[in-house]
């Protein structure tokens, strides 16, 4: 266990670093999402209420398709430069490669949701109406449904023609659940939960965490079998 620890917190290391000392990738990320986020702006109608009341939505989606473009540059790099490879004759165990992989690509996410979020509440003109720590949470739990999966589906799909095409159409109907209840609780959040103690916020988190413990469990265990063809 101390073994795959080591391991998972060794590709993950990597892979901030990576993120960190290039800077591309996170730098594209920010600017396709910050784009999205505007364009979005531009569809709504020019009254200024649909933008707010759909803030939660664009938001999510703007997050979705910025991880699609993470997610892809991710694995190319590992096929480009052989690198992948490299980590299964070392040997590193599959599921320590899959976890370390998809941290990296959640803590990616988290770290667009600082530009994201404030850019949303600002260009949208709304604001966090209930608690920040569930509206943490949401951030959190929404950007780990989305990585669990994605790294497996781009794993799959690294060295396939039209990688680009393949990871979102494998991708988004299986991340369907948790773009709903990430909307929905975050929703909730800046407009009001009008149920006390904010227990509807409250389920969709927990329904949240329900997928992403499914998400988690069984895409470790197939990474292997993924990465072995």
């Amino acid at each position: 266990m101390k073994f795959l620890l080591r391991q998972t917190w060794a590709v993950f290391r990597k892979d901030v670093l990576l993120d960190l000392r290039s800077g591309g990738r996170l730098t594209a990320v920010a600017f396709f999402a910050g784009m999205t986020l505007l364009l979005f702006s531009f569809a709504a109608p020019p009254d200024g209420v649909s933008l707010g009341l759909n803030a939660a939505g664009y938001l999510w989606l703007a997050l979705l398709l910025a991880s699609v473009l993470a997610l892809g540059e991710s694995f190319r790099i590992e096929v480009e430069d052989e690198a992948l490879e490299g980590l299964r004759l070392l040997p590193v165990d599959p599921m320590a490669l899959y976890y370390g992989k998809a941290l990296a690509t959640t803590a990616l996410l988290l770290g667009l949701c600082v530009f994201v979020l404030p850019g949303s509440l600002i260009l949208y003109g709304v604001a966090v109406q209930g608690a920040w720590l569930k509206m943490l949470a949401t951030l959190v739990l929404g950007c780990a449904g989305l990585a669990a999966p994605g790294t497996l589906y781009s794993a799959m799909t690294s060295r396939a023609r039209g990688q680009d095409v393949l990871l979102p159409l494998l991708l988004f109907p299986l991340v369907i659940p948790v773009l709903v209840s990430s909307v929905k609780a975050t929703s909730l959040l800046l407009h009001g939960d009008l149920n006390p103690g904010g227990s509807t916020t409250s389920s969709y988190l927990a329904l949240l965490l329900c997928f992403d413990v499914v998400y988690w469990s069984v895409c470790g265990l197939l990474f292997g079998k993924v990465i072995d063809e």
